[in-house]
């Protein structure tokens, strides 16, 4: 076992410290952070907790929805980015900052996709199938592909498996895990998609699975019946 978590971090090392990758770290670590803060502080507010401050509001009434906060941090923090080359500490803190704007903007993505507060609807669950692609995504452009080789291998060392002969398994087993993973998206099974990009056994079960209601697979499997 901890040679196990000796390969991880090496891995980490190699593919994340080495390259420079820290920043990419912290805007998927704030980005993770906000989200689960503001989620929380939305249930909170909906279960009327007396000691949680409430919605922000103008005085006519009006309710600011936090994505307003993420946008205005986003821009600002990209114009900060852009414009002034930052160095160290700054350029740490505006990726700080810029992956909160990303936490607080993704959470309403279903608001300003539907041009309506869907926020606790069954439309309100696209904002957690955003979230969900997004962090899949900040993780792979993060570590990249031989982060994913190293952890392969060493799993492969943990089961006692000789990992140089399995490994030239790898590149088509993760090709046929990017395959099942679009048929998982196409049946609107976006977290099994996503997942799936690094276990394709999760994608291979999701895309075996009937699609959902309303998703593009079952529109296209209607108009092929109906044709």
């Amino acid at each position: 076992m901890d040679r196990f978590f000796d390969d991880i971090a090496r891995g980490y090392d190699h593919n994340v410290q080495v390259p420079g990758k820290e920043i990419h770290f912290l805007v998927l670590v704030a980005f993770l952070c906000s989200f689960g803060f503001i989620r929380t502080s939305a249930h909170m507010i909906k279960a009327q907790v007396s000691w949680w401050p409430g919605n922000v509001a103008t005085k006519g009434g009006t309710h600011i929805h936090h994505l307003v906060w993420g946008i205005l941090l986003l821009l600002t923090m990209g114009y900060l980015g852009i414009a002034f080359d930052p160095h160290s500490p700054w350029l740490e803190l505006i990726a700080i900052a810029f992956g909160i704007g990303m936490g607080l903007t993704l959470d309403e993505f279903a608001l300003w996709l539907n041009l309506e507060d869907v926020y606790w609807s069954q439309k309100g669950r696209e904002s957690i199938d955003a979230v969900v692609v997004t962090v899949g995504l900040l993780v792979i452009a993060l570590l990249g592909l031989q982060f994913w080789i190293d952890l392969y291998q060493a799993l492969l060392i943990l089961l006692g498996v000789d990992a140089d002969r399995h490994s030239f398994f790898l590149a088509p087993w993760q090709l046929l895990g990017a395959a099942l993973a679009v048929v998982c998206f196409l049946k609107g099974k976006t977290f099994m998609g996503v997942v799936g990009l690094f276990i394709p056994l999760v994608a291979l079960v999701g895309a075996v699975r009937k699609a959902k209601p309303g998703s593009r697979w079952e529109r296209r499997r209607r108009a092929r019946s109906t044709a």
